[in-house]
């Protein structure tokens, strides 16, 4: 078997599960690679407790959610309050699109009520490009990523027009299980209906596709015609 590689990119721990949980653990059941990169940990989102305290506890759960999924987690190192331009996160992100040779790339939407959304989405279509470009230069050769789409996230829901369905009926409760690891899906952190809502979501996204249960993505340009 020719083993692929799913990348997913969240601004937010919890953010890449959520747009593409199910579809990871139907990569990984196969045998194939799942990596979860988060650009922060979401540590200030928490009123309870400090930021140092719960962003320890945010690399702790994003590791055991990740182990559920069958994929491994990484965090590119920012703290949510201080990340550095865009520039940076773009060279960043590039030097590991290069280095991991993803197959297929899912982020934001960049229709998005969140800021730090917009800025993900921005970083990645950008870096998708520049890990595609000859003319610079790192240690790691270009790369141009097969695939990239865009997941569906509660937050990112202006202009979102789902292009792909993929049925999730098989994955679906392995998913929620494993998102129970973070207290903020739980809903002991702030009082966001994660689980009803997306239960409610791939019920609805299944219904237009003719499933039972359905996760939606919109389809990004090729890379090579975001290059031309």
């Amino acid at each position: 078997m020719n083993k692929k590689h799913i990348m997913v990119f969240g601004a937010h721990a919890l953010d890449a599960e959520l747009m593409a949980g199910p579809v990871i653990i139907k990569y990984t059941k196969q045998g194939h690679k799942g990596t979860i990169v988060h650009v922060t940990r979401g540590e200030r989102g928490n009123p309870k407790k400090s930021p140092e305290i719960y962003g320890k506890q945010i690399e702790e759960e994003m590791v055991k959610v990740a182990d559920g999924l069958g994929a491994k987690a990484y965090w590119m190192g920012y703290s949510a309050g201080n990340i550095p331009p865009l520039e940076k996160v773009q060279f960043d992100i590039c030097k590991l699109i290069r280095e991991e040779k993803p197959d297929v790339i899912i982020t934001h939407w960049r229709g998005s009520l969140h800021p730090r959304h917009i800025l993900t989405h921005d970083a990645v279509v950008e870096a998708v490009k520049m890990a595609a470009n000859e003319s610079i230069k790192m240690d790691a050769a270009p790369y141009k990523v097969p695939y990239l789409y865009f997941g569906e996230n509660c937050e990112d829901l202006n202009g979102f027009i789902p292009q792909i369905y993929v049925d999730i009926e098989d994955t679906f409760e392995q998913w929620i299980d494993a998102l129970k690891n973070y207290e903020l899906f739980r809903g002991d952190v702030l009082s966001v209906p994660y689980e009803d809502y997306y239960r409610t979501m791939a019920k609805i996204r299944g219904i237009e596709i003719g499933h039972k249960l359905s996760k939606a993505f919109m389809v990004a340009p090729h890379v090579q015609d975001m290059l031309d």
